[in-house]
């Protein structure tokens, strides 16, 4: 009796030899989107059958990620290595309908065999020397505990069709496929087995993958076939590619899906960003909220095309999602890149007003306002002089900036007024903003290019900016 509802009902089935990436990320996020969509029911699925490659915490991992990221699943996962009972029957059950066999071909038989075909210039495939063996000699080898496999036995002739919705209709010549082995000796089933055995008991509508798995399709579809069990849809995500075309890698911005949050990108901005890689809304709308992705998702927008992971858009839309936070929550979010522990939130809240503009990550605080946490300031005291101004001078404009900051009132310390007052100070010396501005700037942050001085000045406070003016005194009278 079949087994796939009406209701959808989709799976994320990662393996855990590794810790969830940005490409595995993007395919949970097409099927949360198009089981959201859609009212239906949303499977993990821990494929864990590879034990020799498994890494530790990657199985937590994934689980924390999807979390993070809001993607919710519905039950608690499924693991496939609690499930071996289930595909030794089930691959045994396929040899009694003569739809699999045993191998007994040793390693050294396999290799030999494949060197030969790599000689020949021929495609790697199992010779079928095991196909023929005749009822007898099977219970014999078996007999004398012989290690065998079960692989499952291809048509020789014909052709094996399938239906993809990204890909359209296609078909591939048996003779093309290989005997894939179903069970291994130690028991464990193959990918192709455990998928397709899981995807059919947990009534699997559709298939959502990345496009690596296209050309196992053949295999999955005879599989269904000899079984007697209706296919669910697939759906072939394309490949995501770097800026240059080639491989995604970390050196194109393809970072494990945790290892954003650390950088500081918020999840929406990752889920936005992702969810434009391969599927198009046909509109200019490049912002979208989880909601609106879920209304706007359809399998039918999905491109045959590669995406470009462009990882500049990435920060270009972490930029405006920053911008939209709360005050108070990014505020909160920003302490945790701040190492002094100890800053009270107030202080903190003016600081990251001053950035939230320019930030692209929320790691990127850290760097960007450390002036305001440090003691002393480390720069080359060269750059407190300005184009076109000597040294002395620059000595005798901060020392008339630091008398008359003195002079300013603890009241008229805020951005507006000190603005007013500089103006009136500038105007009265006959002097031009560079030649005030420039020095101090450097001198309170230690840098050439910071948010407004006078935003700064007020942050800081009178006494800092003394102490800071001074020490750029000092430090310019030595070189």
């Amino acid at each position: 009796m079949a087994k796939i509802s009406k209701k959808v009902c989709v799976r994320f089935a990662p393996s855990p030899t590794g810790f969830l990436h940005i490409g595995g990320l993007r395919t949970a996020l097409f099927n949360w989107l198009f089981v959201k969509k859609n009212k239906g029911k949303f499977i993990l699925r821990i494929e864990d059958t590879d034990r020799e490659r498994i890494v530790s915490g990657a199985v937590e991992n994934i689980i924390e990620a999807l979390k993070w990221y809001g993607l919710d699943f519905d039950e608690e996962p499924v693991f496939q290595s609690k499930r071996l009972e289930i595909y030794k029957k089930k691959a045994h059950e396929l040899v009694k309908r003569g739809k699999a066999y045993y191998c007994f071909c040793s390693e050294k038989r396999l290799e030999e065999q494949r060197k030969l075909q790599v000689v020949n210039k021929q495609a790697p495939k199992y010779d079928g020397h095991c196909r023929t063996l005749c009822e007898d000699e099977v219970k014999n080898k078996m007999a004398s505990h012989q290690t065998h496999i079960i692989r499952l036995k291809v048509p020789e002739e014909g052709s094996t069709e399938f239906d993809d919705v990204v890909y359209g209709h296609i078909t591939v010549e048996n003779k093309n496929i290989d005997d894939q082995v179903l069970l291994k000796s130690d028991g464990y089933p193959t990918y192709h087995l455990a998928n397709v055995v899981d995807d059919y008991e947990e009534g699997i509508t559709h298939v959502i993958r990345a496009e690596e798995w296209l050309p196992s399709t053949p295999k999955h579809t005879l599989l269904y076939q000899a079984f007697g069990w209706p296919m669910p849809k697939f759906v072939h995500l394309p490949m995501v590619l770097g800026i240059d075309r080639s491989k995604l890698s970390k050196r194109h911005g393809a970072i494990s899906a945790l290892e954003y949050k650390k950088r500081g990108y918020l999840p929406e901005a990752v889920l936005n960003f992702i969810a434009l890689l391969g599927w198009n809304p046909k509109t200019n709308q490049e912002i979208f909220t989880r909601e609106e992705l879920v209304k706007e998702f359809n399998l039918d927008k999905i491109n045959k095309a590669s995406a470009i992971f462009d990882l500049e858009k990435l920060d270009w839309l972490n930029g405006y999602y920053i911008r939209k936070l709360d005050l108070d929550k990014l505020t909160d979010l920003c302490s945790e890149y701040i190492d002094d522990k100890k800053v009270k939130k107030d202080y903190l809240k003016k600081i990251v007003v001053l950035f939230r503009e320019r930030m692209r990550q929320l790691s990127e605080i850290k760097e960007l306002a450390s002036f305001f946490f440090e003691e002393k300031l480390k720069y080359n005291p060269e750059i407190l002089v300005p184009s076109k101004i000597d040294k002395d001078f620059t000595l005798t404009i901060l020392t008339l900036t630091a008398d008359f900051v003195r002079e300013i009132k603890e009241d008229d310390f805020e951005a507006k007024k000190l603005k007013l007052l500089f103006e009136q100070f500038i105007q009265k010396n006959s002097f031009n903003n560079n030649i005030v501005l420039w020095p101090l700037r450097v001198a309170i942050t230690g840098k050439e290019a910071s948010p407004g001085v006078f935003e700064v000045m007020e942050v800081l406070g009178k006494d800092v900016i003394l102490t800071r003016v001074g020490e750029a005194l000092n430090n310019l009278k030595k070189i």
